[in-house]
């Protein structure tokens, strides 16, 4: 694992972040293997290629050191089918929603360690 040094104040933060993010990654991994059985991949080979999408991606971010916005940008072409994607999950503020999630637990975890 990684140990990262945070001052007492970022803490809550942090549990939002990466204490609730799994459940978060989940959820995008379970949407991404449901939409492969929605175009006709059986089951284990939609779950089976989500896990490597999300495997490869996030290795390549962690050694690539690129910004996640310049690795996205390398594999969306012109007119292309991820564009395509893309757009549709900007029009449905994926990201938004997201950072909603994180800010959600962000509020929660701090009630939390009022009681």
């Amino acid at each position: 694992g990684l140990l990262v040094k945070l001052e007492e104040k970022q803490l809550d933060a942090a549990t939002a972040l990466a204490g609730c993010g799994p459940a978060f990654v989940y959820l995008f991994m379970e949407a991404l293997a449901d939409a492969g059985v929605r175009a006709g991949l059986s089951r284990d080979i939609s779950l089976e290629l989500a896990n490597q999408t999300l495997l490869g991606a996030a290795k390549l971010s962690q050694v690539s050191g690129q910004h996640p916005a310049q690795l996205k940008d390398q594999v969306c072409s012109p007119a292309g089918s991820t564009i395509a994607g893309v757009a549709s999950l900007e029009e449905n503020a994926f990201r938004g929603t997201v950072m909603d999630a994180v800010q959600a637990a962000y509020k929660r975890t701090q009630e939390l360690g009022k009681k």
